[in-house]
């Protein structure tokens, strides 16, 4: 019974709280609108914040609550899962276009940012509030870089993938109400959420790290799976991949600091071994995907069963390695 119960609450807790992250961004966009910041800076926030907004606050809840390693593999199991799910069923449906400017500049710092994570991790086997603070930081830089660049840019690729983002703007009290009820929702669903999860940890006697990898992270994830089907039988893809690396840049200096900057004494046996090295991995092939191997700024079907093979293969060897 007690198992039902956690998965009860497990299911109800990732359906609040992707309604509830959105529901929060609306509000918050429309704020920030009201009070008259510039369209490009919110649907910038928008397209960082708001893809990541769930696994942030899972993230973040677990360090809190004494689980750094359901919120660890909640952040790196999302990287995977939005690249070789994500995106290899959206490619098998249909062709992404990948922007020369991702291809250039936002996939090799996500690259880039994981190698930084895993040295860190790597160096001294533990994951300090001080390198949360960098990778922190090196977020909010890489945030204003790419909005100047979109500025400066003569065809402003990023302000029209950010602000494609914003919904119509809200009146200044419905924002205010969904701004305050979308982030208590969010903090109750993501504690509801890693209570239920670690339970079911317990009881299966495996890992939360785990658990993170996977029910967590393809749940915080689905909202990404939704809403690339959704642009696919649209035939609007042109952004796509875009969002996908943008969350994957937001999970990797935003997600994976927050239980370093709360606190994580010891690093979950795996982490360096199997699932950071899977991540970079995955992040590369997509690179060398985007950058043209047989077609050119194109993830076309092959590629998408290339990345959704991977995925499988990767819960695959997790399933083995929790039930041995």
């Amino acid at each position: 019974m007690s198992l039902l119960i956690s998965f009860a609450v497990l299911i109800i807790g990732m359906l609040f709280l992707i309604w509830s992250a959105d529901r929060f961004v609306d509000g918050a966009s429309g704020l920030a609108r009201n009070l008259g910041l510039s369209p490009l800076l919110v649907g910038m926030l928008v397209v960082g914040f708001g893809t990541s907004a769930p696994e942030l606050l899972v993230s973040g809840t677990a360090a809190v609550q004494g689980n750094p390693g359901l919120g660890l593999g909640n952040a790196i199991g999302s990287n995977i899962t939005n690249i070789t799910l994500v995106l290899g069923v959206t490619a098998i449906l249909v062709n992404l276009p990948v922007q020369s400017r991702i291809v250039k500049i936002e996939l090799p710092i996500v690259l880039v940012s994981g190698m930084v994570a895993f040295w860190m991790i790597y160096s001294d086997d533990m994951f300090s509030p001080t390198e949360g603070w960098i990778l922190a930081i090196s977020l909010v830089i890489v945030m204003s870089f790419l909005t100047y660049l979109s500025l400066k840019s003569p065809t402003k690729i990023l302000a029209t993938e950010a602000c494609g983002e914003l919904h119509e703007v809200l009146p200044l009290k419905s924002s205010i109400i969904w701004t305050v009820a979308g982030l208590v929702i969010l903090v109750l669903s993501s504690k509801a959420l890693v209570w239920s999860a670690s339970n079911i940890a317990v009881y299966f006697g495996i890992s939360d790290l785990v658990i993170g990898l996977t029910i967590v992270a393809i749940g915080t994830s689905l909202p990404e799976l939704a809403a690339a089907i959704s642009s696919a039988k649209k035939d609007e893809t042109d952004f796509a991949v875009g969002t996908v690396v943008g969350s994957n840049m937001f999970n990797t200096l935003g997600v994976l600091a927050l239980p370093a900057i709360i606190g994580t004494e010891t690093i979950p046996k795996g982490l360096l071994e199997r699932d950071l090295p899977i991540m970079l991995c995955i992040t590369a092939v997509l690179l060398i995907f985007g950058i043209g191997c047989w077609h050119r700024y194109i993830i076309n079907r092959w590629k998408g069963f290339v990345l959704l093979t991977g995925f499988i293969a990767y819960e695959i060897v997790l399933y083995k390695q929790a039930i041995s």
